[in-house]
Parts: structure tokens; sequence; C-alpha cells
């Protein structure tokens, strides 16, 4: 028995070591090093107490956005702050921006946060929707209390009736067949009207709602709604979402990148029709892209040309002022991520030495460090890569003396054409 405990300790602290050589930390790895951005950590556990109570006065309590360098430990805090929500009882999703899961697209986003939702309970690994429907219990007060806001949100136009009418069906036709259907639209797929209709017959309850299929359209922002109110009904204090590299959104075109400025809107709480009690969304990106893509010094000077280019458009004219709103988010509002001291690198470094030495059973020598260089000498990644690849040729070859070089990394925000065709967009 204390064997396989060994060999599984071994196992998990050399998959922490595989991820920090790729510079894409995993929990094992956060957990082992820890994390010494205190000033984004505290914003951030204020965000998450305000949302549990229920109390988001403030529009800038709903989200916040974090910028640093390339390397210099966003995915590594925001691995942390998964940990923090999940610790305070919040379903947590991370998605990665990028080709197919662009910003720009609400539908496309929400179907990746509910791919890659993690619960709090250890347990609990299959798909969201399935996991927190299947808990939904109809004679429950809390059951009740959702039903009544699906109607009463319905009745105000913000959610299409086939919503409280699903959930209906869901809690009393008791159909597994219909029910997997019901959870597959509620998490972004495709229903058949006609199956809800004859679900309410069952019930009978046909000539309660009345309804045509709503547009496609329009069904991602009430998906989102729906689901965070269907987590709060099962318990839980609401939903994290991490948008992981905004910064590709400079390798969109300029429609792209407007209506993507406005998705920061939205995701950040500022937009007073889309707000959604409950749901904390935090977006990082690298801390150039203000300067390079929005200021109108920079090279595509999007504070510039973005509002009067989404006005000129058919389709989403009225989506320029949610990117301007967008757009002073990212500019002034960011969480800058603070430079590790001396003190800071050398306890992460040796942390990593007690680490690397569990994942292979060897006592890697001490690796010297200290704070500060140029470019990316400078950032934690440089130095945990550092040391990694220097007890890599050690422990392989004890009579080398390895002599490492790095050569900067540079954002480069080439815009992609496929993206467009793929979205759509045309030029007008």
């Amino acid at each position: 028995m204390a064997s396989r405990m060994e060999s599984d300790s071994r196992l998990a602290a050399r998959r922490a070591v595989e991820a920090l050589r790729s510079g894409v930390p995993n929990r094992e790895a956060v957990r082992e090093l820890g994390c010494n951005q205190k000033r984004a950590e505290d914003r951030f556990v204020e965000i998450l107490d305000g949302a549990a109570k229920g109390s988001q006065p403030l529009a800038k309590h709903r989200g916040m956005l974090i910028s640093g360098a390339f390397g210099a430990g966003k995915s590594h805090l925001l691995a942390h702050l998964e940990h923090l929500a999940l610790s305070r009882n919040f379903v947590c999703s991370k998605v990665s921006i990028s080709k197919e899961t662009p910003l720009y697209d609400l539908g496309k986003v929400f179907v990746s946060a509910i791919e890659n939702a993690r619960m709090p309970e250890p347990g609990k690994r299959g798909r969201l929707i399935e996991e927190v429907a299947q808990t939904i219990d109809p004679r429950s007060d809390r059951y009740e209390s959702f039903f009544q806001w699906a109607e009463r949100v319905a009745s105000e136009r913000l959610l299409s009736p086939i919503f409280p009418a699903s959930l209906l069906v869901y809690g009393k036709a008791m159909d597994f067949e219909l029910n997997g259907d019901i959870e597959s639209f509620w998490a972004g797929e495709k229903i058949q009207v006609s199956k809800i209709r004859a679900g309410l017959r069952t019930i009978g309850e046909a000539k309660t709602y009345r309804f045509r299929a709503p547009k496609v359209a329009e069904l991602p922002p009430q998906r989102l709604r729906f689901v965070v109110e269907l987590i709060k009904c099962v318990g839980y204090c609401g939903w994290v979402i991490l948008l992981d590299e905004i910064e590709l959104v400079g390798s969109y075109s300029i429609l792209q990148r407007g209506r993507s400025y406005a998705e920061v809107a939205r995701w950040m709480g500022r937009v007073r029709s889309d707000i959604y009690p409950g749901l904390i969304a935090v977006g990082t990106l690298v801390d150039s892209f203000p300067s390079v893509i929005i200021s109108p010094d920079g090279q595509k000077k999007d504070r510039d040309y973005i509002r009067p280019k989404l006005e000129n458009s058919a389709r989403y004219g009225s989506l320029g002022p949610r990117a301007e709103t967008g757009m002073d988010l990212l500019e002034r509002e960011c969480v800058d991520l603070e430079r590790p001291g001396e003190d800071d690198m050398r306890a992460t470094v040796e942390a990593l030495r007690d680490l690397y030495g569990r994942a292979y059973n060897w006592h890697p020598p001490v690796h010297a460090v200290t704070a500060g260089g140029a470019g990316d000498e400078g950032r934690m990644r440089y130095k945990v890569r550092a040391a990694i690849n220097e007890w890599d040729l050690r422990r392989l070859r004890p009579d080398v003396r390895p002599n490492i070089e790095t050569e900067e990394f540079t954002n480069i925000y080439e815009e992609n054409p496929d993206l467009e065709k793929e979205s759509g967009d045309t030029p007008e």
C-alpha cells in the first residue's frame, strides 16, 4: 500500500514538472509552488465573497482583468484562482481563447465553458449540465423558486418561454430520453420544439406555454443566464469563468475585434441589460496589447477605428458603445501582475527543487537564482524552466555544466483571414 502511494505521489510530481516545463502549470504544480500575486488574489476573493452573499452593487465586482508580460505567470495565477473558486463552492470553467473558441462568439465560449467546467466535489467529473440537472429535486423549494424565476424572466422577455417550459417538462414528465435532449439544449445544442410540446402534453400543460423556436442568435445569452441560475438552484454560489489569452483578439479582423470588445464589456458586467448575478469572469491578456492594438499610437489604432466600423455595419451597429466600454476596461482597469522579488524567486525554485526530486527520486543541486534580468530572463517562467533544464541535463549527464540561453518572445498580431470567413463577417 505504501509503495502504491509513493508511486502515485511520484507520478503526480512528474506530471507537475512536465506541466511547468511546457509553461502550462497544472493544479498539482500550483499547489506545490503557491502563488505570490496577493493583490490579484485579494481582489478575486472580494468578488467571490460579494457573489456568495448576493451583494454585487458595483459593476467592478462582477469580474476582473489581469495583465502581464509573456511568461509572467498569468496561467499559473488562473490555476490558483480556480482552486480558490472551487474551495468556496463555485463551479469553475477555464476557457482558452483560440480559433475554435473566438471571444466574439458567445455561443462557442459558452459551450467551451460547459465542457471544461469543474465542480467543487472531487467525485463529480461528468458533464456540468448532467451533473447539475440531475441534482434538481422537483419537490424542493429551490426548484420552485428557480421555476418561478424562469417564468418571471421569460415574461420580461429576457428568456424564451422554451426555458421555463423545458424546465417544467424536465421535472415532471420523467422521460429519460427527453430529459437528455433537454440537458443538451441547455448546454448549447439544438432541440426540436415539438419534443417540448409533446412533453407538455404528457403532463397536461400543453395550453400553458405557446412559443415558437427561438432564433439561434438569441440563445447564447439566454442559455448563459439560465445555466448560472441553474447552478445556484442546486446549492452552488455561482459560476466562475476564466478567459485566458484575450490578446489573441489582436489576430481578428476589425469587425471581430469590435465584437470581442463588446463581449469583454458583457463578461465584466458593464452592460446593464446583460448582467448575470452569480457569474464572475476573469480574463488575462499580455500587457502590451492595449498599447499595440487599442491605442491611437499603436499598430491597429482600434480606439479610432472600431466604433465607426461597427456603426457602419448593418448587423453590429448597436455594439459601438459596448465596444468602447470593452476597450476602456482593457486599457484602464487591468490588475497588473506583481514582479516577484528575490525572496519569491528563491522560495519558488526551492519548492520546485523538492518537487523535481520527488518526481525523479533524485537529489537536485541548488540552482542559483536572482531576481531581475532583461526580457524573458526576468520572468518567473524563465527561472522555472531554466532550473528544470539544468536538473534534466545534470541528472542524465552528471559531468555536464550547462549554460542556458534564452530568446525573447514577441507577440505578433497578424490578422487571420480564415476567422473572418468562418464567422460570416464580410466587408461592407
